[in-house]
């Protein structure tokens, strides 16, 4: 954990998991009102999930780690890391204060022809892998034992 001073019962749980299913859109496009609306659905997903997890809670500073898989119908179309600006963006005020808590960015796609073996699933994630392709899968946690380093 971050040396944020916490309140237990103010402060939101993590990890926060929640699924989109959806093709995400590249943050290089174009249409100004695609990537918003791609933004605002980002949001209210992970607001969805948030509002079900505590009532009333304050968004801290506490330093954070993203996951994001996707899991797309057909190959993808373009770079897996054009897909994260807009989805890290779109959990603005939401999930974080602000996208410079993340201290790590975790992105992968899973594109339908690659065998892929996944261990210790969540159980939103295990959801992700058995729904109807494009799906995206968000993770935000305040886990960081990866910054032990051996």
């Amino acid at each position: 954990m971050s040396e944020a001073i916490l309140e237990p019962d103010l402060s939101l749980p993590f990890p926060v998991e929640f699924l989109i299913q959806d093709t995400p859109l590249s943050h290089q496009s174009k249409n100004a009102n695609a990537k918003e609306r791609w933004k605002r659905k980002v949001g209210e997903a992970a607001k969805a999930r948030v509002d079900a997890l505590r009532d009333f809670f304050f968004l801290d500073g506490r330093a954070l780690a993203a996951t994001i898989f996707y899991f797309p119908s057909a190959p993808m179309d373009g770079d897996v890391d054009n897909i994260v600006k807009l989805i890290v963006d779109g959990m603005i005020a939401v999930i974080y204060p602000d996208d410079r808590l993340l201290e790590r960015i975790t992105v992968q796609k899973f594109e339908p022809e690659t065998d892929t073996v996944l261990r210790s699933l969540t159980p939103t994630l295990e959801q992700a892998t058995e729904m109807e392709r494009p799906v995206v899968y968000i993770r935000i946690d305040d886990d960081l034992r990866w910054r032990v380093l051996p």
